[in-house]
């Protein structure tokens, strides 16, 4: 069963029975609100009832029912004139939602707000009886000055992310007006709740809730909500016999904050803004088991991505000209899978063929998705593809992400399986020989000029050298063996095979060759008075280890191998 679907669950008295339901509802179309929708049946051992499981709400976070009246949801849904929405940046940051501004605009470059220049007017003043309403009832103590009105479509959303603390002060007020939705709330340490927000009601963030958990919107149409309590403000709890589906419609929030003036000194410093560049710089080590190497790369791998995705994609124009070749030589109507898909530059290269795009990062899916390509979010470790169904596969600039030598042969591995007999997968990892042949490849050559298209640009820094720290959750002592991660420094020569490259976000003032001072929870460098510069985790490869590592997969052959500008190339085929 494919995981984060829904799935309803019926149990019979009898095996007979099932049967029968089975054959005589597998397969069938139904209309559902104006569409089509078909049923899939399948058998399962048993359904775990969670009865009586509650799930906790954060500390801190309270929802207040019919807040607002209808009369007052109209009244301030139509105080918005979405008609002067022409802010042509916001548009193209913020194409999974529309959002307007009051009192202060909220920069989304740098997640906070320019204190020095508020804007004209205020709050609407539909708002003040709400918000009397709040100082009357003791939810907040002090007249917020900033209003951010986001509208969401169906099947729109918001990443997971804290607010920036030293941008607002400690509590939060949000209405959902128009529709309801669910909103998730997970703490650092895995801890997840997903809470139903009921149309009209209003959400306040305190404490725990506003400065520790993240919170967020999944991007979908259908939400799972509790059967018994669906206009009620619950968490959603795992007790199957609970649950049924509600469809969203186009939902309006207004979140209230508070702009602060002075730095945060809350008691939450590993997600504060103010207090994590007094800490000491960290250094990372290569993980010792698994789970140590999926809490890497999630950290300097799949968040990064997704926090850098509008400036990476306008990084990536144009394509590497042998993967073009690649696959222009394919036959007209093969099926190919770009794996790692990224903004989906190689997606539309040869239109005689179908090309499918997945990548880990739902933003650069999102990207994808927007320039008109088929594209999936999934892990490149094990793609939701039947065995046998490609006729070529791409991975190029993926698989040198992954943090362990098995990791890395399980990318390939894959690969090999979603291709037919004969089938063929082209591979593209950076290489430690940035000079090969005495030349110079065009990462070494750029340095200083900016951005070289098909290279890595972005990267800035300098080696690190102060006292290690490691990832994950294995013994000090086996820690302690592990060789460290160092941070590379822009458009030099390699010094060692597993490193952190820096991207810095443009826009920002580091300077090469400027002192690190921290770090942060997301892999972003936290400098006083500049844009975060995140960094991403890379396993180079030396000279013939891309080959070794393809030769560990029985049922492929190496058809050929090549260097391209600094990277290591293979073409497989795969033979049964």
């Amino acid at each position: 069963m494919p995981p984060n679907k829904p799935y309803a669950f019926v149990t019979y008295g009898c095996t007979e029975d099932a049967r029968q339901c089975h054959a005589a509802l597998n397969g069938r179309q139904l209309q559902c609100q104006g569409r089509t929708v078909t049923l899939y049946l399948s058998f399962v051992d048993k359904v775990e009832s969670h009865v009586g499981m509650k799930a906790e709400m954060p500390p801190g976070l309270k929802v207040l029912e019919d807040f607002v009246s209808p009369e007052e949801e109209v009244q301030l849904l139509e105080a918005v004139d979405w008609s002067f929405y022409s802010n042509v940046f916001l548009q193209k940051t913020l194409k999974h939602r529309r959002v307007k501004h009051f009192g202060y605009e909220f920069r989304y470059d740098n997640n906070n707000v320019d204190k020095n220049k508020p804007l004209s007017g205020g709050l609407p003043a539909v708002c003040h009886p709400v918000l009397e309403r709040c100082l009357k009832e003791k939810h907040i103590s002090i007249w917020p000055d900033q209003l951010t009105v986001n509208q969401y479509q169906p099947g729109q959303g918001i990443p997971p992310h804290v607010d920036t603390h030293s941008a607002f002060e400690d509590t939060i007020l949000s209405l959902s007006l128009g529709a309801k939705t669910v909103m998730d709330f997970r703490h650092p340490d895995g801890r997840s709740v997903a809470v139903v927000l009921p149309r009209r009601s209003l959400l306040l963030m305190k404490g725990e809730s506003r400065y520790l958990w993240t919170h967020g919107i999944t991007p979908r149409r259908l939400d799972i909500v509790p059967a018994r309590d669906a206009e009620r403000s619950v968490a959603v709890t795992p007790d199957p016999c609970d649950l049924t589906l509600n469809e969203r419609g186009t939902r309006t929030s207004f979140t209230f904050r508070k702009v602060r003036h002075m730095p945060c000194d809350c008691a939450y410093p590993s997600t504060c803004d103010s207090q994590r560049p007094l800490e000491v710089p960290q250094r990372f080590s290569l993980p010792c088991t698994d789970v140590d190497a999926v809490q890497l790369e999630m950290r300097f791998v799949h968040t990064v991505y997704d926090e850098i995705a509008g400036h990476f994609s306008r990084t990536r124009h144009s394509p590497w000209p042998r993967v073009g070749d690649f696959l222009r030589s394919l036959v007209p109507g093969a099926v190919v899978a770009d794996v790692g898909c990224g903004n989906g530059k190689y997606l539309g290269i040869n239109p005689a063929v179908f090309t499918l795009g997945c990548d880990r990062s739902h933003s650069l899916v999102q990207i994808c998705a927007d320039r008109g390509f088929q594209a999936f979010t999934s892990d490149a470790l094990e793609v939701p593809l039947r065995s046998g169904v490609c006729d070529a596969c791409i991975s190029i600039a993926v698989i040198h992400h992954f943090s362990t030598q098995e990791r890395r042969l399980t990318a390939v591995k894959e690969l090999v399986r979603l291709l037919k007999p004969g089938g063929k997968a082209l591979l593209y990892v950076w290489a430690l020989e940035q000079e090969y042949n005495r030349q110079k490849s065009k990462y070494l050559k750029e340095r200083g000029v900016g951005p070289v298209e098909g290279v890595e640009p972005g990267s800035v820094g300098q080696m690190d050298t102060t006292a290690a720290r490691t990832v994950g959750t294995s013994s000090s002592a086996a820690k302690s063996s592990q060789p460290e991660l160092s941070i590379h420094r822009n458009r030099t020569a390699f010094g060692s095979q597993d490193l952190l490259v820096p991207w810095h976000l443009r826009g920002g003032v580091q300077k090469e060759g400027q002192e690190p001072s921290h770090i942060g929870e997301k892999g972003a460098l936290l400098a006083s008075g500049s844009t975060p510069v995140y960094h991403r985790y890379y396993h180079v490869f030396r000279e013939g280890e891309l080959e070794e590592l393809c030769r560990k997969v029985r049922n492929a052959t190496i058809e050929t191998s090549y260097y391209d500008q600094g990277n290591w190339c293979v073409i497989l085929e795969k033979t049964l």
